[in-house]
This record gives C-alpha cells, structure tokens and sequence, in this order.
C-alpha cells in the first residue's frame, strides 16, 4: 500500500476526513495486512498516542484494512502482548472423536422409541440395553453423560436422523379475521370487545369476564365464564350478542386466542357479523374497550381472586343489575371531531354531550331502523324508566354486596 508518506497523526485525519478520491489497493493477503497494521501501529507509535489521536489511527485502519473496529481493538491487543501480529491458524478437529455416527444414528433411534425423554432417562436406557440386554451396539453409549447426550442432539448427524423419523407436512394456518380498524360510518353494531382475568390464587384460576361495547353509542354488555375455552365461551358469545338491542355489524377484538379461532369465526359467519382483529403495534385499535375494562369491570369487581363457579351467578347479577345499570342509568361522554384549519383531527369532549348509552341510541338519525326485529323503543323505554338512576345504583350496591358477601363466606369455607 503506497500510504507511507503518512508521517503524522494530523495527516491521518485529513486522510480519513478528506473528500478527495484516494486511490489504495486493500491486501487481500491475511498476513500482509496483519503486517500492515502492525507497521502503522509501530510507526506512530500508537501506545503513547492520546485517546483522540488513538481513535483517528482505528478510523484511519477501519478504511484501509476493511476491518471492524471490534476486530482491529483485538489485533491492537494482541500486539500490545506479543509485540508482533502474527495469523493464528485456527485448529480444526482438535479433539479426537469418541461417539461415531453409529452411535448418533442409535440415540436417534431410541429418542423416536421412547418419544424423546430427558437425559436422565437415556442415559439409563442405554446401560440398561447395554448391561442388562447385552446389546453391543450400545457400548459406547452406556458410558456416555447426560450432558453429552443434548450436545449430540443438536449435531446434524442426529437432526438428519431424526427428520427421517419426525418430518411432517407443514401446514398454512388458516385466516381468520380482518387485520384492519373496521369503519362504523356513525351507525351502531360495531362492537369492541376484550377479556378480563379475575386474578389467580395459589395456583387456582379465576373467573373471566367478557366486556363488549359499541363504539358509536357505548351500549355495552358484561358476561362472565368460568373458562376462556371454546366449550364455555361459544355459548356466552351467544347470549352476549343477543343481548344487544340494535343488530350487530361488526365484531373486532384483539389478537387473543379466545376470539381468533375457528369456532368464533364460524358462529360470526353464521351470524353474517364481519369479524376485525387489531393490527400489530397499534395499542388504540381496541382503547374503547380497554378504557370501559377500567370503569366499568374493576371499579364493579375489583382486582381480587373469584373462583371460577361463580361464573354462573356473576351472569346473573350482569344480567340483571349491571348492564340495566351502565346502559340506560349511567351518563357518558361522546366525542366531537374537531378538524382545524391544516387538516389535524381532535376530539373534544363537551358536557353538553354527557348522555347514557340508550339515550344516544335515540338520538341517532333514524334510530329505529337499527334495533333488532320485535324490540321498538316503547319497549326499551319502560326498561329505561322502571326505576331512577339513584334506584338503579341504590340495586347495584346491594346485590354486589350480597355477592361478595356469598363468595367472601364460601372462601373461607373452603380455608377452613
């Protein structure tokens, strides 16, 4: 490299930091840029260099010698104890080989035999073939340790042996919902929904509670079950989406299991509710539920363990008390979309647009064609005027009280 007349630390830097073509020819030789290095390191004396002049001469190397700058800090070590840069040659199979592929295709084997059991386990099974059976092929193997036994498990020998055995068809997952934030265009039936878990407690599960609510007048409907599996969960959908008033158009959770499956996809589809999932890192794609999971869920049942047979009389109480109470007796706020002059959207939030959740179903331009065949607004509205909100809190408190009375006593029933 014709880079000698380089004599200083500040011509090094006009180098690294000029603008003009440099023409220099990188050694393709190992040893003859091991050399190179070691003259350049040599000739400014680089160990009694200042740190900022040490950083010029690594920049000064990183583009003549192509080399990282992790790599030249370990050839300047490695100089700094040896005085000289010299290629190591890499020693290749340096120890010698005691278990022969024979003996990986054995453990292979016996790992599709016994359905891949721990170390343990084969180490034992192959003394017993080897000692107790008299199985020569095993001799090797009945001194081998357990942890030599994963280390040959992930050689490729084995893999190959055992994709012999284990290789399977893979296989496309189906699709099942629409990754998108749906369009209500301002009419209801566009419900949001989400799970929340009632705590554990040593171990023991508790009750899930299923909070669905439209995003255009908050109607919301609140069921429990004792378990998110398909067997509980199917028939709870079932009730919860009956329960809304006006018909259902759109139903969009997050990417949870319990929804995204093919018996909730084949109830929708039956249903002809078109089914949305949140897209991957969007947290607001289901706020309005999460937000409602807050006010609603934990301020009613708190964050504390119910264990999983109360589902049926938490149902209960949310069928008759809860959902009566948020829908037609307890005031929300609904945004209006401001859009100034540069096109920004905002939302703002007016008390003179503080209502319950039915009474913005009544509000909205011809209510009547949403609601579901058979229910009329004359119907909703004895619902709504049975009893006051003040009642309607006053029934609240007390059956949940009860409740937690009934679950406090058989908790400690089942302590003692």
């Amino acid at each position: 490299m014709k880079l000698d007349h380089l004599r200083d630390v500040d011509q090094l830097k006009s180098f690294v930091q000029g603008a003009q073509v440099v023409a220099f020819v990188v050694a393709s030789d190992k040893r003859e840029r091991y050399q190179f290095i070691e003259r350049v390191l040599k000739r400014f004396h680089y160990a009694r260099l200042k740190r900022c002049e040490k950083g010029i001469v690594i920049q000064f190397l990183m583009k003549v010698s192509n080399y990282s700058r992790q790599q030249l800090t370990r050839l300047i070590q490695r100089y700094h104890q040896q005085g000289r840069l010299i290629p190591q040659q890499k020693t290749v199979n340096g120890f010698e080989q005691i278990y022969s592929a024979e003996d990986i295709r054995l453990l292979a084997q016996l790992d599709q035999r016994h359905d891949a059991p721990n170390g343990l386990r084969v180490k034992k099974l192959c003394e017993r073939a080897y000692y107790e059976f008299n199985d020569s092929a095993y001799q090797r193997l009945a001194h081998i340790s357990v942890a030599h036994i994963y280390n040959l498990r992930r050689s490729w020998c084995y893999k190959n042996h055992r994709c012999h055995y284990e290789k399977t068809k893979p296989q496309k997952a189906p699709h099942i919902g629409k990754r998108c934030v749906p369009d209500n265009q301002g009419q209801p039936g566009y419900i949001r929904i989400d799970t929340v878990h009632q705590g554990d407690l040593e171990g023991c599960k508790g009750v899930y509670h299923i909070n669905a609510v439209d995003e255009i007048t908050q109607f919301e409907v609140v069921a429990s079950v004792e378990k998110i599996s398909e067997a509980y969960l199917i028939p709870v959908l079932k009730v919860l989406l009956d329960a809304f008033p006006f018909n259902i158009i759109n139903f969009h959770s997050d990417n949870g299991s319990e929804y995204v499956n093919k018996k909730v996809a084949e109830l929708l589809k039956k249903l002809l509710i078109e089914f949305t999932k949140s897209r991957s890192r969007c947290s607001n794609d289901n706020a309005l539920a999460e937000g409602k999971n807050a006010a609603i869920v934990r301020k009613t049942f708190g964050y504390a363990h119910i264990p999983q047979h109360f589902a049926k009389q938490l149902n209960e109480f949310n069928q008759s008390v809860l959902n009566p109470y948020i829908n037609y007796h307890r005031p929300c706020l609904y945004p209006t979309l401001i859009v100034d002059e540069k096109g920004k959207q905002k939302k703002k939030y007016e008390y003179k647009n503080m209502m319950t959740p039915y009474e913005k179903l009544k509000s909205l331009d011809q209510a009547e064609q949403y609601l579901k065949q058979g229910i009329t607004f004359e119907r909703l509205d004895d619902i709504a005027k049975a009893m006051t909100d003040n009642e309607a809190a006053d029934l609240l408190q007390r059956q949940r009280r009860l409740l937690f009375r009934t679950i406090h006593e058989d908790c400690l029933k089942s302590a003692g």
